[in-house]
């Protein structure tokens, strides 16, 4: 070989590995921000689809709020939500929604001497604590919850999600529906005003600082809660039974679902009934393009779904979230094969 040939021969060997290089960079550009609530499972799925297919998610776990606006701001291929939104604001921006996972919102305290499970609260106490009305762990109220049970008189300190979230949705919206004056003074939305507490970022800042300070409770989806080995409290439910969080609880509630008559997929599961429903049960939501502006990008984003739908359901149930039925993804799968432009997918 001449030193002309040579020359040309490394050249398109170098030409070859750039634009395989490149191509493995545009591969796993599925671009994600939003919902710390399903995070843990994301994170798992986007492993496992990485060493099935070579093909990474890159998630950022920021928040519902700021996912929301990340996916109107075109930033990000998709959103992620757990606060679902109504049919008119996805019409205004030109979006597709859909239920990905479901799973809890548990509450978790840090009591000296109270093990996990031991400690039962309702919405009304709960609501009384992140009001400001109860401060001790001795109160008359949660003593009559817990009549057996050694309580300190520990100063309470709540802690709350300080950014817009989906878990502060679910928890807020909770609270709202037990207790009329929580819902008057505070309300149900993704970023609130708390009256009292101290305020973290995420489901994880919420965990660690709950963990770090003596009297706290919180409030964070349950893989966070098992992960972290946090205390939590078990809850008196729509039904007045005791129910501890678990996948089967989450299920219970889920089950009550009308996913069929929910326009936009705008259905919220928080105190359902049934005797072994837990009562802080959600959706985490997908937001789309319905003309998306990368079609490529959201194409390969939907891929990731439907893998997740088809092989992701004991992973998800590893950490006690809810796989969606059966009969909701193909609700879901006709939703992108409708709404969502230039896009589709292999036969499943």
């Amino acid at each position: 070989m001449n030193r002309t040939a040579k020359r040309i021969w490394v050249a398109a060997v170098g030409a070859v590995a750039f634009a395989t290089a490149a191509a493995a960079v545009q591969a796993a550009d599925i671009s994600g921000a939003g919902a710390t609530f399903p995070y843990p499972i994301y994170s798992k799925w986007a492993d496992a689809y990485r060493k099935s297919t070579g093909i990474g998610l890159n998630y950022q776990s920021i928040g519902s709020g700021a996912g929301i606006k990340q996916i109107k701001a075109k930033t990000v291929t998709f959103g992620a939500s757990d606060m679902p939104l109504k049919p008119e604001e996805l019409n205004a921006a030109g979006l597709v929604q859909f239920p990905m996972i479901i799973g809890g919102v548990v509450p978790v305290v840090n009591i000296k001497g109270v093990q996990a499970g031991q400690l039962v609260l309702d919405g009304a106490t709960v609501a009384s604590i992140y009001l400001g009305d109860i401060t001790k762990w001795n109160d008359p109220r949660i003593k009559k919850l817990n009549p057996k049970l050694a309580l300190p008189s520990t100063a309470i300190a709540p802690v709350y999600r300080s950014e817009g979230s989906g878990t502060n949705f679910l928890f807020t919206d909770y609270l709202s529906k037990s207790s009329p004056k929580f819902k008057d003074a505070v309300g149900a939305n993704t970023s609130v005003q708390w009256p009292v507490g101290i305020g973290a970022k995420g489901n994880e800042g919420v965990a660690n600082m709950s963990k770090q300070t003596d009297g706290a409770i919180g409030y964070v989806e349950y893989a966070y809660a098992k992960q972290n080995a946090m205390s939590y409290a078990l809850l008196i439910n729509k039904a007045g039974k005791a129910v501890s969080p678990s996948a089967g609880a989450f299920q219970a509630a889920a089950a009550n679902g009308d996913w069929a008559h929910a326009p936009g997929y705008y259905l919220i599961l928080t105190e359902q009934p049934g005797a072994t429903s837990w009562p802080i049960t959600g959706a985490s939501f997908i937001l789309l393009y319905r003309t998306p502006p990368d079609v490529k990008a959201t194409s390969e984003a939907l891929a990731f779904f439907n893998w997740a739908y088809q092989n992701g359901g004991q992973m998800a149930a590893e950490l006690d979230y809810v796989p969606l039925p059966a009969t909701l993804i193909k609700q879901v799968r006709a939703t992108w094969k409708a709404d969502v432009k230039g896009v589709t997918l292999a036969a499943n």
